[in-house]
C-alpha cells in the first residue's frame, strides 16, 4: 500500500502502541503560515485586554457602590434614631437657659435694690465738714427696670420662620449705666478736693467728675458752688456684707 501525507512537515502515524501522537511544532509553524497580519494579532490581544480592564473596573465600582448603599442606609437609620436624641437635647438646653436667666433676673433686681441707699450713705460719709448739699438725683432705670424691660421684649411671641428654629435664648442680663448727678457749697475750696477724692475712694462710686465751679451768694454768705457728676459702681456681692433686720415690737 502507498501512502501519501497532505501536510508537509508532519510525521506519519506512528504504528506503534495502537495511538496516535501531536506535533505541536508543526501545528505552530502551519498557524504562522496562516496568519499573514501582525498587526491584526495586537489589536484582537489589546482589545482583550481592554475588555478585561473594564470588566474589572465595573465590579470594583459595583463592589463601591453597594458599599455606599450600605454606609447611607446605617446614616439614614442613625440619622432617624438620634433625632429623638437631639430634639430632647435642645429641649433640655432650652429649659437650663431659661432657669439661667430666671436666676439672673433675680439676681439683678436684688443686686440694684439698694441704689438709692447706697448713694446716699457714700455721699453722706465723704461729705467734709462746711459744705452741704443743694441737690443729689441719679439718671437710669438700673439694673432693676432695665432687666424686666428686656425680659417682657425677649418673651414677645415669635412668628413666621422664626418659630421653625429654636432661637438660642440670652441669659445675660445687661446691665443700665447710672449716672450721679450732684450739686452742692462748700465755703472752703480745699474741702472740695477733699470731697472728691473720698468720692473716688468708694465702691459704689466712679468716674467723679467736676462739671463746674463758681462763686455764688447763698443768705449773703459767700461761698463756691459747684457740680459733680460720677457713675454708680456695681462692686463683686462678696464685698458686701448683709445683716439681719431686727426689730422690736413692744
Amino acid at each position: 500500500m502507498i501512502e501519501i501525507n497532505l501536510l508537509p512537515g508532519a510525521r506519519r502515524k506512528s504504528k506503534r502502541g495502537g495511538g496516535a501522537s501531536i506535533d505541536f511544532g508543526a501545528s505552530m509553524a502551519a498557524m504562522r503560515e496562516r496568519i499573514k497580519e501582525p498587526w491584526l494579532i495586537g489589536s484582537v490581544a489589546v482589545t482583550a485586554l481592554a475588555l478585561l480592564a473594564v470588566g474589572g473596573l465595573f465590579f470594583q465600582q459595583a463592589r463601591s457602590g453597594d458599599a455606599l448603599d450600605e454606609a447611607l442606609q446605617k446614616a439614614v437609620q442613625d440619622s432617624t434614631r438620634y433625632a429623638s436624641v437631639l430634639k430632647e437635647h435642645d429641649r433640655a438646653e432650652a429649659r437650663r437657659d431659661t432657669a439661667l436667666r430666671s436666676l439672673n433676673l433675680i439676681r439683678a433686681i436684688d443686686d440694684d435694690r439698694y441704689i438709692w441707699p447706697h448713694v446716699m450713705d457714700e455721699v453722706s460719709k465723704a461729705l467734709p465738714p462746711y459744705t452741704w448739699l443743694v441737690t443729689l438725683g441719679f439718671s437710669g432705670l438700673g439694673q432693676a427696670q432695665q432687666a424686666i424691660t428686656v425680659a417682657t421684649a425677649v418673651t414677645a411671641p415669635d412668628s413666621g420662620a422664626a418659630k421653625k428654629k429654636r432661637r438660642v435664648l440670652n441669659t445675660i442680663i445687661p446691665r443700665d449705666t447710672v449716672r450721679i448727678h450732684l450739686v452742692g457749697n462748700t465755703v472752703d475750696i480745699q474741702a472740695l478736693t477733699r470731697f472728691i477724692r473720698q468720692l473716688e475712694q468708694s465702691a459704689f462710686i466712679e468716674q467723679v467728675q467736676l462739671v463746674k465751679s463758681e462763686h455764688a451768694n447763698d443768705n449773703g454768705k459767700d461761698v463756691t458752688q459747684f457740680q459733680l457728676d460720677m457713675l454708680y459702681s456695681r462692686p463683686d456681692p462678696s464685698m458686701g456684707r448683709r445683716v439681719p433686720l431686727a426689730v422690736s415690737v413692744k
